[in-house]
């Protein structure tokens, strides 16, 4: 029988994969909302009503996603 034993990192033991995960997901959300604020930006103002949105509803889509 095997077995693998993975001791922890100097960065696992401090604590910091927390911060660091936390860090990366909300540069990630902020890409996110950025690229979708963008994507709606694009569009037409009857685009925009084809989907049941206005332009001043952008934000608030983007912020409640």
């Amino acid at each position: 029988m095997a077995v693998y034993d993975a001791p922890r990192t100097s960065a696992q033991a401090a604590g910091h994969t927390g911060f660091f995960s936390n860090l990366v997901g909300v540069v990630s959300a902020w890409n996110d909302a950025r690229i979708t604020r963008n994507a709606l930006s694009k569009l037409s103002d009857r685009e925009l009503e084809d989907i049941g949105l206005c332009r001043g509803d952008i934000d608030f889509v983007v912020k409640n996603r």
